[in-house]
């Protein structure tokens, strides 16, 4: 039996360096709170593959995250959030969040034409997950989907403020502003990190829902209503972060500093398929 503890880690894992928007999220409305992050570089994206491939690499992770003795895992991944989330969940004593649902309630709340626009990979689309989730809520709403494959790509070499980005996202978006949406959800984590691109092609009469803040506000809630919230501070000089990759450690360090500017000191590679 796997035993919760409240001072134990927050485990949050994505297929590269999206996550850390999530991350970054969680480090500012859960301060004392510690974290293990897992960023699956090597395999990234994960919104190209399979859904028992996204499902086999998940579960990986996961048990990599449980020899740290996690209390919480954040599925900070709308690829795996869709596809392996709800199959996982069964099979563990560690209790989940993904990012999709937290966005799909704010985003049911937020629209006032009942058209919500969602951007994400190729799986996450077919995977009709929002719009299910959506209709749940509401099913008079009208989602309208369209996957953005280049978005990944660019964040993760930095393209953050290019003209080759804000090319793509006129070429993705401009159609769903056409259609008339009022509320887009940015349905993979890499794209806050792109978000004033994305705001300045939709214009200022489209809501953008970040799934990141979402995340950690619902993630808050559920800390606080499993009593696992921490009842320590931390001490100065402790490793409250931690980061681990499955490749390219030094170009994972040298990108989340500029994201998260919490000082990550290292971020160490090891072989996610041992797990």
């Amino acid at each position: 039996m796997y035993e919760l503890h409240k001072d134990a880690p927050i485990g949050v894992f994505d297929s590269g360096v999206g996550g850390l928007t999530v991350a970054k999220e969680i480090m500012h409305q859960l301060p004392d709170e510690k974290i293990v992050y897992f960023g699956d570089t090597a395999r990234v994206p994960y919104g190209s593959k399979s859904r028992e491939t996204v499902t086999r690499y998940s579960r990986q992770i996961v048990r990599f995250l449980e020899t740290h003795q996690v209390k919480m895992i954040v599925v900070a991944c709308n690829t795996a959030s869709a596809y392996a989330l709800d199959e996982i969940e069964k099979e563990i004593d560690i209790p989940m969040i993904g990012v999709v649902r937290p966005a799909v309630e704010v985003a049911s709340k937020t629209t006032r034409n009942g058209r919500i626009g969602v951007i994400a990979t190729q799986a996450t689309i077919d995977s009709q997950v929002y719009s299910t989730y959506i209709k749940q809520i509401s099913p008079d709403m009208d989602v309208i989907g369209k996957a953005c494959p280049l978005f990944c790509p660019l964040v993760e070499e930095g393209l953050l403020e290019d003209p080759v980005t804000d090319e793509i996202a006129r070429r993705y978006l401009l159609e769903l502003v056409d259609i008339g949406i009022d509320t887009l959800i940015l349905g993979c984590t890499h794209y806050p990190l792109i978000r004033k691109t994305i705001a300045r092609v939709v214009g200022d009469g489209v809501t953008l829902v970040n799934p990141a803040y979402e995340t950690a506000r619902e993630l808050k809630e559920m800390l606080l209503e499993k009593d696992l919230l921490t009842t320590k501070k931390p001490d100065l000089g402790t490793d409250r972060y931690r980061f681990f990759v499955s490749d390219g450690a030094e170009k994972f360090k040298t990108f989340a500093n500029s994201i998260i500017k919490y000082g990550i000191l290292s971020a160490k590679t090891i072989n996610i398929e041992e797990y």
